[in-house]
């Protein structure tokens, strides 16, 4: 049985309501978007398959729209908030609306880029409304620092959503789709308009849906020289790998040879290969 109170979660009266009590107005700066619609904070929540043994760490839950609906469906939900009012505020907003659900919720107020660990149980699921102009960064750190999240929901632009799913060979593929997919399966889960929004966004938005890969990646190399060889492939795009990994390499022979040992031609381009094939040739240069 729910214990969750009828009117739990917030409408777009309570978000103004909750804003103008604390004198916050959303900023740019900090890529603050607050979802106002209660069916889309359950839909992201469905999207995400929470389950009710689930920990849930959370990063950007601004007013808690999405902290509420997590609450209701998972055991525990931990969220990470930069913003020195808004993470004031969050505590007093769930034992207000939830509070049989208060000892299940943990704040930590930090930059998610900075978070090392969370409090309580390991984290089973990310699920996010991420700011847009940090989104990929703190993706990447949140599932590279906790190995123990196995599946991943996230809300961010459009083009982002995009380039994150995207696949070898697609227009949009780069840096951001080739290291999501070194640690999950990744792929695009939904649309969200710009009205569930306060303040409405310029962009769609899009959902992305991260599960973590059963199998590592399977390579001698480091993560640390796979990525090495992503940025040096990706940041000429426009030229084949020979040019584009010489400053990598040492010059363009010596990445050519590494290309070839990879069994990979070297006048491809980083667009077209898959984050194994870059494996390989971290592999090679060794």
């Amino acid at each position: 049985m729910s214990t969750t109170e009828p009117d739990a979660l917030l409408g777009p009266a309570d978000i103004r309501e909750l804003a103008a009590a604390l004198g916050v107005r959303p900023t740019k700066q900090r890529g603050q978007n607050f979802v106002i619609d209660a069916n889309t904070v359950r839909r992201i929540v469905r999207t995400a398959g929470v389950r009710p043994d689930d920990v849930v760490v959370e990063v950007g839950p601004g007013l808690g729209s999405l902290t509420l609906a997590l609450l209701e469906a998972a055991d525990r939900v931990t969220a990470v908030e930069i913003d020195d009012v808004l993470a004031g505020a969050l505590p007093g907003t769930i034992e207000a609306r939830l509070p049989a659900k208060k000892d299940h919720f943990a704040l930590v107020h930090s930059d998610a880029m900075l978070v090392q660990e969370l409090p309580g149980p390991a984290p089973t699921a990310l699920v996010a409304n991420l700011p847009y102009n940090v989104a990929v960064p703190v993706l990447l750190h949140m599932l590279s620092r906790f190995p123990t999240i196995e599946r991943t929901l996230v809300m961010v632009q459009a083009e982002v959503a995009d380039r994150l799913a995207a696949k070898p060979g697609n227009k949009v593929y780069g840096v951001p789709s080739v290291k999501a997919n070194w640690y999950a399966e990744v792929k695009r889960a939904g649309s969200i308009g710009r009205n569930v929004f306060w303040p409405a966004p310029n962009v769609d938005s899009g959902l992305v849906s991260l599960v973590r890969r059963t199998e590592p990646v399977q390579t001698t190399a480091t993560k640390a020289e796979v990525f090495a060889v992503v940025d040096a492939a990706f940041a000429q795009r426009r030229k084949t790998l020979r040019a584009a990994l010489a400053g990598w390499a040492g010059s363009a022979a010596l990445a050519e040879e590494a290309l070839v040992a990879a069994g990979i031609s070297p006048q491809a381009r980083g667009e077209a290969l898959t984050v194994e094939e870059f494996a390989r040739i971290a592999e090679a240069k060794k």
